[in-house]
C-alpha cells in the first residue's frame, strides 16, 4: 500500500474524528464538575448522581462487541455517523430534562451515541496508518479525548458558573451537530488501495487469548478508579475535604487531563520507537500506584501544590492505555482489528460505571456531615481504589508481547 501520496486526506480524516472523540471523552468525565448542581437542582443524593454518570458507561460497553462488528462487516464510517446522531439526539433532550428521570434517560441515550466513536475510529486508523506509527497515532487520539476531559473540567465549570449547564450543552450540540456533517462530506473507511478482507468463521477462535483477556481486565480495573476519581468523584473530594472553590477544583481535575495529554503521545512514541509495550505498561502501572497512595494515606493534609502534582502524574501514568489497545492490534489480521479492540474496550466501561457506583455507595455508608461528605468517606472509597490498581499492574505481568505482523 503506498502511503506517502495519501497524507493530507489521512490526517484530514483523523482529525475530523479525533474532534468528535473529543466529545466522548467531554461526556465521560462533565458530572464531576456537574454533581452538586445536579444534587441540588434534582435533590438527589450522592448514590443516585453516580447512578446517573455511570449510566453513559453501561450501553457504551454493551454496545462495544456490536459496533466491533459492524465496523468490520458494514463500514466504521457509517457506524461514527449513526451512533453520533444518537448521541446528538441526547444532549438535546439532556438540555431540556424537567426532571431527574429524564435525565437519567437522556445520559443513557448519550451513552448508547457514543459507543459507537472509538471502535471504528480504530479501525479507520488501523488501514491508514502504519504498523511503526500506529500506537503514536493511537496516543494522540487518546490525548485529544483527554482535551475533552480538560474542557469538561474547569471550562465548563467556568461557563456553568456563568451560563448554568443547560445552557452549556446547548453550545456542545451545536458544535457536535458541525462534525457530524465534517464526518459525513470527508471522513474515508480505508485508502482507495486498501485491500478489504472479510472475517473469516476461523477468525473467531483467535480471540480465546489470554493477553487479550488479561489486558482487558487489568485496564477495566485502572480505567474504572480514572473514571471514579477524573469522571466523578474527583470534584466533590477537592470542594469537601480540600476546601477548593468549584473552579479551583475543576483547574485541578484538568492537570488530570494535561498529565494524560503529555503522556499518552509519549508514551506512544516511545513504544513505536524501542518496540516495547509490555515494560512501558508495567512502569506505569507501578508510578500510579505509587501517586494514588497519598489520596489514601493522608488526603486531609494535601494542598493545593501536592493534589496538583498528583492530578497530573495520575493522568500521566494512566495514560499508557493506548499502548495496550496497540498490544491487541498486533495479535490480530487487520480483518478484526475493530472486533478484537471492542472487546477489550467493554471491560474498561463496565469498570467506569461500577467504580463511580460503588465509590458513590461507599461515600453514603459513612454519610455527609452538615451537606458535605468528610473525609473518611472519600479515604473508604480511596481505598477500594487503591486494592483495585495493585491488582491491575499484578495482571500485566503475566501478559505476553506479540510483534506478528499481518
Amino acid at each position: 500500500m503506498r502511503y506517502s501520496g495519501l497524507r493530507s486526506s489521512k490526517w484530514l480524516i483523523f482529525a475530523i474524528l479525533a474532534s468528535i472523540y473529543f466529545f466522548v471523552y467531554f461526556h465521560r468525565t462533565s458530572p464531576a464538575v456537574m454533581a452538586n448542581d445536579l444534587m441540588l437542582e434534582f435533590s438527589v443524593s450522592a448514590l443516585a448522581i453516580g447512578i446517573l454518570s455511570s449510566l453513559y458507561f453501561y450501553p457504551y460497553a454493551v454496545l462495544q462487541i456490536p459496533v466491533g462488528f459492524l465496523s468490520d462487516v458494514k463500514g466504521a464510517k457509517k457506524v461514527v455517523v449513526a451512533f453520533t446522531s444518537l448521541a446528538l439526539i441526547g444532549i438535546l433532550l439532556f438540555t431540556i430534562a424537567p426532571s431527574f428521570e429524564f435525565a437519567v434517560f437522556s445520559r443513557f441515550l448519550i451513552g448508547i451515541g457514543v459507543s459507537g466513536v472509538y471502535i471504528p475510529t480504530v479501525k479507520i486508523m488501523s488501514q491508514w496508518f502504519k504498523a511503526n506509527e500506529f500506537a503514536t497515532a493511537m496516543g494522540i487520539l487518546f490525548a485529544i479525548g483527554n482535551l475533552g476531559a480538560i474542557f469538561s473540567s474547569y471550562p465548563l465549570a467556568l461557563s456553568i458558573e456563568n451560563f448554568g449547564w443547560r445552557a452549556s450543552f446547548a453550545i456542545v450540540a451545536f458544535v457536535t451537530a458541525s462534525l457530524l456533517l465534517l464526518c459525513l462530506l470527508f471522513v474515508k473507511d480505508a485508502p482507495p488501495e486498501f485491500r478489504k478482507e472479510n472475517l473469516k468463521r476461523e477468525d473467531f477462535k483467535l480471540l480465546f487469548n489470554l493477553t487479550l483477556w488479561l489486558l482487558a481486565t487489568s485496564a477495566m480495573l485502572r480505567y474504572g478508579i480514572v473514571m471514579g476519581f477524573q469522571g466523578l468523584w474527583g470534584g466533590p473530594f477537592l470542594v469537601d475535604v480540600a476546601g477548593l472553590s468549584k473552579a479551583t477544583a475543576g483547574t485541578i481535575l484538568m492537570l488530570f487531563a494535561i498529565g494524560a495529554i503529555v503522556g499518552a503521545p509519549l508514551l506512544g512514541r516511545i513504544s513505536d520507537e524501542i518496540g516495547l509495550r509490555k515494560a512501558l505498561m508495567i512502569l506505569s502501572g507501578i508510578g500510579f500506584t505509587i501517586f494514588w497512595l497519598p489520596l489514601v494515606l493522608f488526603p486531609e493534609k494535601l494542598g493545593i501544590v501536592e493534589l496538583s502534582i498528583i492530578s497530573f502524574m495520575l493522568g500521566f501514568f494512566s495514560s499508557a492505555g493506548p499502548i495496550a489497545y496497540t498490544m491487541v492490534k498486533e495479535q490480530f489480521p487487520l480483518r478484526m482489528t475493530a472486533l478484537a479492540v471492542s472487546l477489550i474496550n467493554v471491560f474498561p466501561f463496565v469498570g467506569a460505571g461500577v467504580f463511580q457506583t460503588i465509590m458513590g455507595y461507599l461515600m453514603d455508608s459513612v454519610g455527609k456531615i452538615g451537606d458535605k461528605y468528610p473525609v473518611e468517606a472519600y479515604k473508604l472509597s480511596f481505598e477500594f481504589c487503591l486494592i483495585a490498581s495493585i491488582v491491575s499492574l499484578i495482571l500485566l505481568f503475566f501478559v505476553k508481547e506479540s510483534r506478528q505482523k499481518f
